[in-house]
């Protein structure tokens, strides 16, 4: 079966994509969609081969996938938009898993996610959609994940955590067991998270305390 995929966004976060999808042996051809003046660059090999006003007489052309290759640090805005755009023109939008993954089969991942290298996701995990698990973040049982949060390196999750929509957690963020963190809300490198944290929030240090509000990151 000749499965065509594209990324959209080919800068840093891309390159992560990429490697886990050439591990994955699973697309017969990539494309890549950026700014028009990128066009015919590459990323890992894999060619930039237009912009996002491409995308539908590429749907056309045999690209029937799609996955958002964007990464994102406290503002989700175009990140969301571009789903809202692979929706209206029908593609299907696929997870992504680094080989090197450890995912338990008891877990539900929706569309859209990346899952990165030697990342751990534990049993009855939820993971919802268009949400990044970066590099080496360990999520543990009974975790949820909102929708275009974003997970990044090394984060340790305990039991039972709940991450908002459109929130981040910074590298290296350890977060005790049955906390929650609220919607649009950034939580700073290195944090330790020990109590529940609203939504509209950044919030860093050891312990993690709120320094100020934040406003929405996602689009009305």
């Amino acid at each position: 079966m000749n499965k065509k995929l594209l990324l959209i966004g080919g800068g840093g976060h891309c390159k992560s994509v990429v490697e886990a999808i050439l591990l994955s042996g699973e697309y017969n051809e990539i494309g890549i969609i950026d700014k028009p003046q990128k066009s015919g660059s590459d990323v890992l090999g894999i060619k930039i081969i237009g912009s996002d006003s491409d995308l539908p007489w590429l749907k056309e052309k045999g690209f029937e996938y799609a996955f958002i290759s964007l990464g994102s640090i406290g503002d989700v805005r175009r990140r969301i938009e571009l789903f809202k755009i692979l929706f209206k023109l029908s593609f299907k939008v696929p997870t992504i898993v680094h080989p090197s993954a450890n995912v338990s089969s008891y877990c539900q991942i929706e569309e859209g996610v990346f899952i990165g290298k030697t990342v751990i996701i534990n049993g009855d995990a939820k993971i919802f959609k268009n949400s990044i698990l970066n590099t080496g973040c360990i999520i543990e049982h009974d975790c949820q994940i909102g929708s275009f949060a974003h997970i990044a390196p090394g984060v340790v999750l305990s039991g039972n955590v709940k991450i908002g929509n459109n929130t981040h957690v910074g590298a290296g963020t350890v977060v005790r067991q049955d906390i929650s963190i609220g919607d649009n809300t950034v939580i700073g490198i290195g944090s330790v998270v020990t109590k529940k944290i609203g939504d509209h929030r950044l919030a860093y240090g050891n312990p993690c305390r709120i320094r100020e509000i934040v406003p929405d990151s996602a689009p009305r």
